[in-house]
This record gives C-alpha cells, sequence and structure tokens, in this order.
C-alpha cells in the first residue's frame, strides 16, 4: 500500500445555536439539564452591558434558580476554577453556564469538569490524572475570538509558576452554546480586533497543522474567507450585525478546526507571554504572527496558493497568490490597529530564556504540530524578532 496511514477522529456533540436573537431560547434549552444553574462570568462586562440582568429574566420564567459565580479573569486561572467547584457543589447547582468570551467559558468549563473530579485540575491538564465526567455545560458566547463554544478545549493558567495549557477532554464539550451577535455589538473595538485575531489564526494554523485532516482544512478554509471579508468592517462598524454574523460564524468552525487539528508554533510561542506576563492572548498572537508566518511560509506554499485563491483572480499566478495573503494579513493586522510588538506588551530580552523553556514545557504538542518544527534557537530568535 502505498503512502502513510492517515488516522484521526471527527467528533462535534456541541448543539450550536446562531443568529441574532437566538438568546431568547436559553431557558427552554437550560431547564432540560435541571432547575438551578451555576453562571460563570467575568467581573465587568456582562454586567455593564445589561446581558447578566437579562439572563437571570430568561431563567427565571423557565423557573430556574441560579448563583452568580462572576470571578473569570481575563486569563482564567488554576485556582478559580478549583474555587467555582467548591461553590457549585455547596450550591447544589445542576449545571455551568458560562457567559462571556473565551475566559469566561474556558473558567466555566474546568468548573464543570472539577465538580466530576477530585484534586488539583493541574494533575489532568499536565496528564497526570485521566478525568471522566462533567457537569452539563452551557455555554453563552460574548465575543467572535476563542472558538471555546465550539470545543473540548479549557486554557488556564496555574499562578504557581504561570504555565499556561490546555485541558482537553471530551467530557468538557458543551452540551449547547449560544452564538448571538446581537451580544457582541457593544465590544470595544479593542477586543473586536483581538478576538478576531484569534479567530483568524485558529483558522489559520488549523489549515496549516501537521495533524491537519480534510474536514479540519475546509472548516478553517471557510472561516479564513469569512475573516478576510468582514472583520475589517466589524472593527471600524461593530453595529454591522451581518458581518458580525460571519466573524462569529467564521470563529466557531476555527475553534471546532483547532479541537481536529491542534495549534501550532504561534500559539506555542504565545501562550508563555500572557501565562507570565498576563496580556491580552489575541494581542500577543498579532505580535507573533508575522515572524512565526514568516518562518513557515516556505514550507506551506501550496495551502498559501489555496488561500490566495480566495482573494485574487482565476488570472493571478501562484507567486502572485502567495504574495497576495501575506499582504492581505499584514493588512488586517494595520487595518485593524494591532500591529504591535512584544515589547507592547510587556516582554523584555530577560524573559526570553525563559519563555523559550517555558513553551517546550507546556506547548510542545504545538511546536511539534508546525510544519517546521522549531529548535530552542529558533524560538528565541523569533522571540527576539517580535520585540
Amino acid at each position: 500500500m502505498k503512502g502513510n496511514k492517515v488516522m484521526y477522529t471527527y467528533n462535534q456533540p456541541v448543539k450550536i445555536l446562531h443568529g441574532a436573537g437566538i438568546l431568547e431560547k436559553l431557558g427552554e434549552e437550560a431547564i432540560q439539564y435541571g432547575n438551578k444553574a451555576f453562571i460563570v462570568t467575568g467581573k465587568t462586562s456582562a454586567h455593564k452591558t445589561g446581558l447578566i440582568e437579562r439572563v437571570k429574566e430568561i431563567l427565571l420564567k423557565s423557573s430556574i434558580e441560579y448563583v452568580i459565580f462572576n470571578r473569570a479573569e481575563s486569563n482564567p486561572l488554576t485556582t478559580t476554577a478549583m474555587i467555582g467547584a467548591k461553590v457549585y457543589k455547596e450550591e447544589g447547582c445542576d449545571f455551568v453556564l458560562g457567559i462571556g468570551g473565551g475566559s469566561a467559558m474556558d473558567c466555566a468549563k474546568a468548573i464543570a469538569f472539577l465538580t466530576e473530579n477530585e484534586g488539583d485540575i493541574s494533575d489532568y491538564i499536565m496528564g497526570i490524572k485521566q478525568g471522566e465526567n462533567a457537569a452539563p455545560i452551557l455555554l453563552v458566547t460574548t465575543t467572535a475570538g476563542t472558538g471555546s463554544e465550539a470545543n473540548s478545549l479549557a486554557v488556564l493558567t496555574n499562578p504557581e509558576n504561570n504555565d499556561k495549557k490546555s485541558l482537553k477532554h471530551p467530557s468538557i464539550y458543551a452540551k449547547v452554546s449560544f452564538v448571538d451577535p446581537e451580544l457582541m455589538v457593544t465590544l470595544p473595538t479593542r477586543f473586536i480586533a483581538s478576538c478576531g485575531f484569534d479567530a483568524f489564526t485558529h483558522c489559520y494554523e488549523a489549515f496549516i497543522a501537521n495533524r491537519s485532516t480534510p474536514e479540519s482544512a475546509a472548516l478553517a478554509l471557510e472561516g479564513i474567507e469569512m475573516i478576510f471579508e468582514n472583520l475589517v468592517n466589524v472593527y471600524h462598524d461593530p453595529t454591522d450585525i451581518q458581518s458580525f454574523s460571519k466573524v462569529a460564524h467564521a470563529n466557531t468552525l476555527g475553534g471546532i478546526a483547532i479541537d481536529m487539528s491542534g495549534v501550532n508554533l504561534n500559539h506555542g510561542l504565545e501562550h508563555p507571554v500572557s501565562g507570565l506576563l498576563d496580556a491580552s492572548h489575541g494581542e500577543g498572537l498579532a505580535a507573533l504572527f508575522i515572524p512565526t508566518f514568516e518562518y513557515t511560509k516556505d514550507k506551506v506554499r501550496e495551502k498559501l496558493i489555496k488561500i490566495g485563491e480566495l482573494i485574487t483572480d482565476k488570472s493571478a499566478t501562484d507567486d502572485e497568490k502567495v504574495e497576495s495573503t501575506c499582504k492581505k494579513i499584514k493588512s488586517i493586522l494595520e487595518e485593524i490597529d494591532l500591529n504591535i510588538t512584544l515589547t507592547d506588551l510587556g516582554v523584555k530580552e530577560k524573559h526570553i530564556n525563559w519563555l523559550t523553556e517555558n513553551a517546550f514545557k507546556t506547548m510542545n504538542y504545538a511546536i511539534t504540530n508546525n510544519p517546521i518544527i522549531a529548535t530552542h534557537e529558533d524560538v528565541k530568535e523569533i522571540y527576539k524578532k517580535c520585540l
């Protein structure tokens, strides 16, 4: 038999409700999982916009009680998830309802996991222990970034050593996720940009990954096209619901794609940055993107040609398609004000050795999923270029 055997698993068990106004269906979906919700959210945004009050009203109409745990950090901590699980049990809740961006959703998923699995969650993240079940999870995403509503990942930071790494477990797929672009129009443009670029990198990395599959590649390419066509529009006009809906859809596709194929070098180098400095994940990805892109570019030429076909006419040469892809990504970074450096995020040259060692400690699976597998020296040089 010629060629290598390709084996992969495709499992997408999340019921995703997408569309403007879809949040109104929350009550009828939630009641299927019990009468008491444990609401996990951040400290400010969902409260300021009135979303939490709206959710409370919807739940009460379905005779669902609730407890609010509004302690999810921008980079959620393992310790916060462990506290949340303790409160969930004490309050006798039936299911977890995560409301917010990726941080709140990841914290919610981790809490749900810990309600059924004893001990330190870091042991499960690092593979020392294997988990079993989790409490039922429902998610309401308020950003078009992370894709957490669609996958079995929860990214957490251990405050004891600043390790930022994903818990990946089939039990933390949401039962139901709500993707309502009407909830996203109040986002500050800074978050629209950083979350939108996170969604783009999920799609891009899934598309070029060593572990890419036909399904993940197809979803990722569709997501890339939607972001190319709509992210800049949304950044300049957040009230454009049609464009926001497409960016949100691309975000969900990216979340599914990385669940299958994984991320690679850009995420592999970013997690140590936001783990150490509590920087914005999306901004860290933007600061690292061009050097990691250039590092891998020649190895993924055929895939860059396919991306280029989305934005060039049929007469374009392959070289022109590759060049158009490069220019388009740089243009988006410029237009959404993310043409930034790691220095802007607080990284100094003295951090580079720690960042490099931590990348290989916590994100080696991502580094080895890159079409060119970077060495320690390669990683150090990329970090330096990004300062």
